[in-house]
């Protein structure tokens, strides 16, 4: 796939259930396009971390939304992706811990937590062209943009893909009754549920490869932009 940067006036916005395939496509698309990648889930993940280390009510709107008037956590563009910083510090591993895992569901569908969050990643197209994957990119962080895609695969591919990058642990029928519940809760959250917008162009990728994705993914956009 081509690497020559494209002309892209609005930021890109890849959404999708768990294990879909987003992330690995959105980093190819975005290095397709010369744009940085953005994980938008991170974001959530940083604000769980430090609500965790703070002892804060992870399902209390207002706790949360008191903790956020004071959290230290900022963006840094880092190999080609803006990167989260907590307290001038780039986040690692500890975003990615079981705790985290257990509580950002319910951190991510606080509405104060997810309005300031939303206007952290919309400050993001500042730093550059912007390869943004999520659950409410395209229908909440960027209605407007004209480069929408929602990625979809089987339950059973996606419980696959998940247990092959987890490793040892969890059987994959576990691993797909956690996706489910996860699926749920994203779904019927009454803020910015999981939703394919109206206007975004659905892959299901169960059967395709991330090369085969990201290429379908780069070609339609400099199809748009005539690049």
């Amino acid at each position: 796939m081509s690497r020559r940067a494209a002309r892209i006036a609005a930021p890109v916005a890849i959404d999708g259930p768990s294990a879909s395939g987003k992330s690995t496509v959105a980093r190819r698309v975005a290095g397709g396009l010369g744009a940085l990648y953005v994980d938008s889930g991170s974001v959530y993940r940083a604000v769980t971390r430090v609500a965790l280390e703070n002892g804060v009510d992870t399902s209390s709107n207002s706790a949360l939304a008191a903790m956020m008037d004071r959290v230290n956590i900022d963006f840094a563009v880092k190999d080609g992706a803006v990167c989260v910083r907590i307290d001038g510090r780039h986040v690692g591993p500890e975003i990615r811990t079981e705790a985290v895992n257990r509580h950002v569901s319910p951190v991510a569908a606080q509405p104060e937590v997810r309005r300031r969050i939303v206007e952290w990643l919309r400050g993001m197209a500042d730093l550059g062209p912007l390869v943004m994957e999520g659950r409410d990119i395209g229908t909440v962080v960027f209605p407007d943009t004209p480069f929408k895609f929602y990625l979809d695969a089987s339950p059973e591919e996606r419980a696959r893909r998940r247990h092959a990058e987890s490793g040892a642990g969890p059987t994959v029928d576990d691993v797909r009754s956690s996706l489910s519940r996860r699926d749920a809760i994203d779904s019927s959250r009454p803020v910015a549920p999981l939703q394919v917008a109206r206007d975004a162009f659905v892959i299901n990728t169960t059967s395709m490869s991330v090369d085969d994705v990201a290429s379908a993914i780069v070609g339609r956009i400099r199809g748009k932009t005539g690049d």
